[in-house]
């Protein structure tokens, strides 16, 4: 599962920029903290001094101008111990095995640093109770806020308040209505998995001719669900060998894959492969496909179950590949809130701030790759 975008009701937000993908959003320029715009004088006074001494003749096996090029380089976070920083996170209810796996990767990695303490909520998938546990987190003051909203435009003005209150807020997968409410995004690509999915069967069926494929969708009316659809038809118009003959919207559970599969099985008699937008009612799915005695096409699914990335390994079923909504991304939403909280960068990069955006790559996980992904299945 994913984000929805969504505006905010309130006309005092600039709202005719809300991003339409899940890789366009991104959040409001920052003035650099402080502490950066010292370390920078810093820098530039200890350049000119080298430059002075060159001037004097002062020798060095190193040459000035690579002493200056280090100099400009920006202070990047890393896995030495820091400034102390207090990180609240607040998540959905994790009734959901990716929801559960996000909670899980933002907790182990807050342990991985001893400079991070984490403050974090209960998770609820009720608007006003989860209002209210992120003002609980800025009451405390702590010094980030990580928060994956149950529903992007409900809590968009509890982020404007943080972010009022000088809390930088990294808005975790499901967008805000306002940039004005986050500091950074980081998400998944909805569009891309299913692009990807698309690109995977066409290659696997591109010597078949009238080739047949099916959908198994998630819930209709959420614009995750639209972009996956989205993506996947605009891969298959690069095969005019294949036609998708059928769709089905699930609700990402396992009792729903099961009945919409069932409904698809008994309408296409024939075909030769299925995408799947979500792994959980992807067993669902498979009860349905192995009752109707089925093995004659490949199953995609969707976001990167351990099971699923399992069953790819032993090759013994209709699954062969899985295309990933990586519940990583919440690690890495913390690794950005310590940067912020400390007015670092991230390694790699040239820039003195982080990115206002972050979107995940869709990966395809097969038999070839399997297990360099099996580290980030999900139960």
């Amino acid at each position: 599962m994913s984000h929805e975008s969504e505006n905010p009701n309130s006309p005092r937000y600039d709202t005719t920029s809300s991003p339409p993908r899940s890789s366009e959003p991104g959040g409001p320029s920052r003035t650099a903290p402080a502490s950066r715009t010292s370390r920078r004088n810093v820098l530039f006074g200890t350049a000119a001094a080298g430059a002075a001494l060159f001037a004097a003749g002062c020798t060095s096996n190193t040459s000035n101008d690579a002493k200056e090029a280090d100099a400009g380089q920006a202070e990047v976070a890393d896995d030495k111990p820091g400034k102390q920083v207090t990180i609240g996170f607040a998540g959905p209810q994790a009734d959901h095995g990716w929801l559960n796996a996000i909670n899980e990767q933002a907790k182990e990695r807050a342990k991985k640093y001893k400079d991070v303490t984490l403050e974090a909520t209960e998770g609820s998938n009720d608007n006003a109770q989860q209002v209210g546990q992120i003002e609980t987190l800025i009451n405390k003051k702590v010094d980030v806020l990580v928060i994956l909203p149950a529903d992007g435009k409900a809590l968009t003005q509890v982020g404007l308040k943080a972010m009022r209150a000088g809390i930088p807020v990294v808005n975790l997968d499901r967008v805000f209505a306002s940039q004005q409410a986050y500091r950074c995004w980081i998400g998944g690509d909805n569009y891309g998995m299913g692009l990807n999915a698309g690109r995977y069967i066409g290659e696997k069926l591109k010597g078949k001719k009238k080739a047949k494929v099916v959908e198994l969708a998630g819930i209709d009316n959420l614009e995750l669900t639209r972009e996956r659809t989205e993506g996947f038809d605009d891969a298959l118009k690069n095969y005019p060998n294949i036609k998708k003959v059928a769709r089905q919207a699930a609700e990402f559970t396992v009792e729903s894959g099961q009945s919409k599969m069932a409904q698809l099985l008994r309408a296409e008699p024939e075909f030769d492969a299925l995408w799947n937008h979500d792994d959980d009612q992807g067993v669902g799915a498979e009860r349905a496909i192995k009752q109707a005695g089925r093995d004659d096409f490949l199953m995609v699914g969707g976001a990167g179950s351990r099971r699923v990335m399992d069953a790819i390994k032993a090759d013994n079923s209709v699954i062969k590949a899985t295309v990933l909504y990586p519940p990583t991304m919440a690690a890495s939403a913390i690794d950005l809130a310590r940067a912020l909280g400390q007015g670092k960068g991230i390694g790699g990069l040239a820039e003195f701030e982080i990115p206002a955006s972050m979107t995940l790559y869709s990966a395809v996980v097969t038999k070839d790759n399997v297990d360099e992904y099996l580290p980030t299945g999900f139960k």
